[in-house]
């Protein structure tokens, strides 16, 4: 029943969203809703797990303050001044627009994590410039939909941390080794990403911009340098976590204690926090003065929450349905006893994981499908560090999977075309490849740390 439940759910959120034109937010109540009905006399119980469970997940809070850091990055010039320095870098190559954005949205994922903040926020800067250089407009908004995903495969993302939390994971991996492995997999997808940019170059004789619109490096750097301190809201809590901080806590306080210090650290939490902060502090020129400014600087963030936030409480609502009539179980269940090669049973995850994270956002696909979908990857033998990332790089591609990807609408709509030009070039150049990639990762065909 749980499968069924699961097509169902799917269907009524595309139905909604793409045929009915709806609002992604609203096709996702609906499809919650529709989702409980599964339960059949449990309906409101199941109504109010839903609810209770997405209101109870850290990473709801942290996806949407991301939301608003990503707002505040923007809105303070820290991330113009990084793509300034970009600009200066790689702007002077052909079709070096295509090339900034697709570096800057690697960087701007590694702070926000939230491919819609990164497609909004680095499509607004870098469609006009490349338009002015001779990308199609279709094109611009391709790769800015194509990006979207650094922003979910560049650990430590909200999706990778769910991941690797979860029941039927964390026991299995060793921490350290599975970020580094990460690490070097989502260095592949970013530069994957650049040769489709070298592609649309060459097939669209995209030129080079106006030399008077480039800043001189030199002016760049000093102009924006400081806003590469942002950076630290990442690396603090890593350190503490992750890297020389346990050490430091246990010599420090005892081991036991030190242990109790680095376990309350949580990293979903003071990320955003950090990031928030950080960015108040080298953006505070730029801040609002007044009373009015400020309720002016607010009300322009509040409305990006109406769907977004929609978006975020429902899909991990609708997780945890699923998860209670025991789809993670049953499509366990379902895949391994077709006895397929390890190759074809990878294959059939890899498309699973892609086709549910089309309508939920990455962090709920994390949430629904990762813990069966690792169980099914190591026990035909897959390492686990290359079962997390064979799981990631396929939920990286949500945002970019049409008909329903959030991205795919706010490159459109920034580039001001029809999001449907952009579906052909997406699927053969960002969800094929990358489903060939996750293939290949899980195989060891991919060099990696593993």
């Amino acid at each position: 029943m749980a499968i069924w439940a699961l097509v169902v759910y799917l269907a009524v959120i595309v139905v909604g969203a793409v045929v009915l034109k709806r609002g992604i937010g609203e096709s996702m109540v609906v499809a919650f809703v529709v989702l409980c009905v599964f339960g059949g006399k449990q309906f409101l119980s199941f109504l109010w797990l839903g609810i209770e469970s997405a209101l109870d997940q850290p990473v709801v809070f942290a996806a949407l303050a991301f939301v608003f850091v990503g707002y505040l990055l923007g809105e303070t010039g820290i991330i113009s001044h990084q793509v300034n320095i970009l600009n200066s870098l790689l702007g002077r190559f052909k079709g070096g627009p295509g090339y900034v954005a697709t570096v800057a949205s690697a960087g701007f994922g590694a702070l926000t994590h939230s491919a819609a903040a990164n497609a909004a926020t680095i499509g607004s800067v870098t469609v006009p410039w490349m338009q002015k250089s001779n990308f199609k407009s279709s094109t611009a908004a391709t790769v800015i939909a194509g990006n979207s995903g650094n922003g979910t495969v560049i650990p430590p993302s909200a999706a990778y941390l769910i991941v690797v939390g979860l029941a039927t994971v964390q026991p299995n991996i060793d921490s350290g080794n599975t970020l580094l492995v990460m690490f070097v997999v989502a260095g592949y997808t970013v530069l994957w990403r650049l040769l489709c940019v070298y592609f649309f170059v060459r097939q669209g004789k995209a030129g080079k911009p106006d030399p008077a619109s480039l800043m001189p490096m030199r002016q760049s750097w000093s102009q924006g340098w400081f806003t590469l301190l942002v950076y630290l809201g990442i690396l603090i809590p890593l350190l503490l976590t992750m890297g020389p901080g346990p050490a430091l806590f246990n010599s420090l306080f005892g081991e036991e204690t030190g242990k109790a210090l680095v376990k309350g650290i949580d990293i979903l939490i003071w990320m955003p926090v950090l990031l928030g902060l950080i960015g108040l502090l080298v953006g505070r020129k730029q801040l609002p003065k007044s009373g009015k400014e400020w309720f002016g600087f607010v009300s322009k963030v509040a409305p990006r929450y109406k769907d977004i936030g929609a978006t975020l409480v429902f899909s991990f609502a609708g997780s945890a349905v699923l998860l209670e009539l025991g789809l993670d179980q049953q499509l366990q269940t379902a895949i391994t006893s077709l006895h397929l090669p390890a190759i074809l049973t990878t294959l059939i995850v890899v498309v699973v994981i892609v086709l549910v994270g089309g309508p939920l956002s990455a962090t709920a696909t994390a949430a629904t499908i990762a813990g069966a979908a690792f169980a099914v990857l190591t026990a035909i033998g897959v390492d686990p560090a290359l079962a997390v990332a064979t799981i990631m790089v396929s939920i990286s591609t949500a945002d970019a999977s049409p008909p329903g990807g959030p991205a795919i609408f706010i490159g459109s709509g920034i580039a001001q075309v029809d999001p449907g030009t952009t579906f052909k070039p997406l699927i053969l150049y960002y969800v094929l490849p990358f489903i060939i990639f996750a293939v290949a990762i899980a195989m060891g065909v991919v060099p990696t740390p593993a």
